[in-house]
This record gives C-alpha cells, sequence and structure tokens, in this order.
C-alpha cells in the first residue's frame, strides 16, 4: 500500500531564484509582489479584537498585541463580510467560501460546487514566472464523510483554495516534503523526480479507480472525492514532466542539514515549520501566492498545552458568553495572532533591495467566521500584512459602512498583484482606503 505521504511527495515543485542584489541594479527592475492567505477556524471573541479607533491612531486591542512591533505593516479591516455564505448551517458554507466569496452547493458528495478563490485568480496570471504557481500547505489531513448534523461533506471544511468550482486544491501537510522538493530542485534532481513522480501517480489514480468498482455507494463517494483532490496533482506533475521548468536553474544552494523534521512533536512547532516553508518559498520566489489552514472547519484541536486553556479550539468558540470560556477563546485567538506576527517578522527580515519580502507581499490573516458562538458570518476578523510593493497603504483600521463585501478587499489585493479585475464575486468595487492613490 502507497500512503498519502508517499503520494503527496509527487507534485513537480522546485526551487526558484532570490531575489538577487545584482537584480536591483537592472533598470526598472522590481521585487515580485507575492499573495498569501492565512486562515484560522472558528472565528474570534470579538470583545477583543476590533480596535475602537479608526484611522491610523488605533490602539491595538489585546489579541492583535502581538502585532505591536508591526503595526506600521498592517491594515485592520472592519465590518467586511460574506454575504454569499449567509445561507445553510454551521460552518461548512462559510469556511469553504472565505476565499472564494460564492455559495457552495450542500452535498454529501462528490458533486461539490464553489467557485475559484481569490489566490488561484493571482496564480493564473504568473503560473509560468514561477516553477510553482501557488503553495497550498496545512497541518490537519482532509476530513472525509458527512457531517450528519448539517449534510455537508467535510472535504468542504478542508479547504479554502479551489482552482475551479469542482476542484479544491491539495494541501502539502509535511514540511519535510516541502523542504525535500526544493532541495531536489537545487541540487539537480527535479527531473529525474518528476519521472518517478508519473509513475507513482499513475499507479495509486489506477488502483484507486479499480477499488472504486468493487465498494458500496458511500465509500464510492469517498473515492471520488479522494480523486477529485489529485487532479490537481496530476497537471503539476505533467508540468514538470513535460519540462516547462527544464531553463531554470537554482543559485540558492539548499544543505539538507537545514532539512526539517516530518514528525513535528506538536501543533505548534508544525505550524511554525510550516510558515518557514511559506517564508522559504516566498524568498526564493518559487511561487508568489500561498495558502495555510491552521485547522480544518470545525476544528477542535486541543489548546492545553496553551498557558491558561484547558479545551478544544471549537468547543471554547461555542462559549454561549461564559467568562472562562471567552477568556480560553482569547487566548487561543492571540496565539493564533502571534504565528501571523513571527511569519510577518521573517518576511520583514528577508532583504530585497532596499525593500524587504513583507514590503513586496500582502498577507491576509482571516476566519470565516466573526462570534464562532454564533455562527455569524458578519463583521469579518481581518488584518492584512505587508505593502504589496507599496501599494497598500498600511498602518491603519479601515472602517466600513454595515456590511460591505469582503469581495471588495480581493479587488484591491489583486490590482496591487497585479492581476486587476473589474469584479470579484459580489463585489460593487475595490475597498476603499486600501490602495494608495
Amino acid at each position: 500500500m502507497i500512503s498519502r505521504r508517499t503520494l503527496l511527495r509527487g507534485a513537480g515543485c522546485s526551487l526558484g531564484l532570490p531575489w538577487l542584489e545584482a537584480m536591483a541594479a537592472v533598470p526598472g527592475a522590481k521585487p515580485p509582489v507575492r499573495m498569501a492567505f492565512l486562515y484560522m477556524p472558528n472565528g474570534v471573541n470579538v470583545a477583543n479584537w476590533f480596535p475602537k479607533e479608526k484611522g491610523r491612531n488605533f490602539d491595538l486591542p489585546k489579541t492583535l498585541t502581538p502585532l505591536a512591533s508591526l503595526k506600521d505593516q498592517i491594515t485592520v479591516f472592519s465590518n467586511l463580510w460574506n454575504a454569499n455564505s449567509k445561507g445553510g448551517d454551521g460552518h461548512y458554507v462559510k469556511e469553504a467560501a472565505i476565499l472564494t466569496c460564492q455559495t457552495i452547493r450542500k452535498t454529501q458528495g462528490a458533486d461539490m460546487a464553489n467557485g475559484v478563490s481569490v489566490d488561484q485568480f493571482a496564480a493564473k496570471t504568473v503560473k509560468h514566472e514561477t516553477p510553482l504557481p501557488s503553495l497550498e500547505l496545512g497541518v490537519t489531513p482532509v476530513a472525509i464523510g458527512v457531517d450528519a448534523v448539517v449534510g455537508y461533506t467535510r472535504v468542504y471544511g478542508s479547504h479554502i483554495a479551489w482552482s475551479d468550482p469542482a476542484t479544491p486544491l491539495a494541501r502539502e501537510l509535511n514540511p519535510r516534503s516541502v523542504f525535500e522538493r526544493l532541495y531536489r530542485a537545487a541540487s539537480g534532481q527535479q527531473a529525474d523526480a518528476a519521472k518517478l513522480d508519473t509513475l507513482l501517480l499513475d499507479r495509486v489514480l489506477g488502483d484507486a479507480k479499480r477499488l472504486r468498482a468493487q465498494l458500496g455507494v458511500a465509500d464510492q463517494i469517498r473515492i471520488d472525492e479522494y480523486l477529485s483532490l489529485m487532479r490537481q496533482l496530476e497537471e503539476r506533475v505533467k508540468r514538470a514532466s513535460a519540462g516547462q521548468q527544464r531553463t531554470w536553474k537554482s543559485r540558492a544552494p539548499i544543505d539538507m542539514k537545514d532539512a526539517p523534521t516530518d514528525r513535528p512533536s506538536d501543533h505548534a512547532e508544525h505550524c511554525r515549520l510550516m510558515l518557514d516553508m511559506m517564508a522559504l518559498a516566498f524568498q526564493t520566489d518559487t511561487t508568489r501566492v500561498s495558502t495555510l489552514m491552521f485547522g480544518n472547519s470545525v476544528s477542535n484541536v486541543s489548546f492545553r498545552w496553551l498557558e491558561g486553556v484547558s479545551a478544544g479550539h471549537h468547543d471554547v468558540s461555542h462559549h454561549q458568553n461564559e467568562a472562562d470560556k471567552l477568556r480560553q477563546y482569547q487566548l487561543i485567538n492571540e496565539w493564533h495572532i502571534g504565528q501571523f506576527a513571527y511569519l510577518l517578522s521573517r518576511l520583514k527580515s528577508m532583504q530585497e533591495g532596499e525593500s524587504t519580502v513583507l514590503d513586496n507581499s500582502m498577507v491576509l490573516f482571516a476566519s470565516a467566521l466573526c462570534d464562532g458562538n454564533k455562527h455569524d458570518p458578519h463583521k469579518l476578523p481581518l488584518v492584512l500584512g505587508g505593502r504589496g510593493g507599496g501599494r497598500i497603504d498600511s498602518g491603519q483600521h479601515l472602517v466600513y459602512g454595515e456590511d460591505s463585501p469582503l469581495s471588495n478587499l480581493y479587488v484591491s489585493m489583486l490590482d496591487a498583484f497585479g492581476a486587476p479585475v473589474e469584479r470579484f464575486a459580489d463585489s460593487t468595487g475595490p475597498a476603499a482606503g486600501v490602495l494608495k492613490g
């Protein structure tokens, strides 16, 4: 039997060139702009999230205090929401659509329908400029089956990146596997690796299709879910096998002595390692688009290791206004913001000529719910880090009219990325105040 880890190691990824100081001497040359999305499940303790003051002279509320040293590099938003996610019960309809701003189809199986996520709109515009069009990361395996409470397939809750309405993109869960892909490319082993990946993928998909014919309806649905998640892996392997990156040569050596573990000791270490991999991918220009899910929808990861917390994430999000649960909820939110601050700090430390990787990035931290106790999609908790190559007017708290479209923010981000669109989903235009000029 071939393990999922073995399969996912073959994805046709490679290491791109870093932004070299020599490039800065080329007239008109600019560092590339990157776009990333960090997703936290289960919403926030609202009382400790939103600043009281708007504009530039705002104080960071308790949950956002880990961002104090980065205040001039962040933009906090109030009153944005995802109108197309207001229907449906529970989490899935909100969380699967956080980057698509669409209404997902209620289904128990393979006939999923959503939309194209904003990260993939961006990725399609630069897919030929980097070895990897986008990088999808996670820390929790895909959930399968049906949530009997609300009647949605759990696969919806395991993905925020969608290449088309029916295709969620498989996430890499193993930090060492990501690093090894980079190493293979840097050491000139990419072509041979791609051939092996193709053989392996063909074998696994063939086995899955043969197995499907022997299963009952419920298990056939699970196999169909699995096959749909493998489509994007097939595409990436084909790209590598066809030699589309054959002319690329790495100029940034990678030492296997620096490889991270493939068995993180705990959830905190796992998250940090995946953030490190995202930072490395951006620094080397392997990709300019990435997503990371800190947990799947309805995540009940235990945070007992966090001082002052004695319960799981989802459990405390249903706080019912109990003081102790609200306190624990806030601590879990603050821990996640600490991870966001860690990534921004890493990117800020990476120099690119007279700027930094953070200056040339947009990293949106988001949850698809406001108050998890109410499953509320209004007033979404959103913080944008970075200046998007100088296009983002950071260092402010932007307050919009009640129920302004989240998709307006995505229109602005796509513009700053260099992939302008007139509309995205239900947008009414760019979000006021986000872009300079």
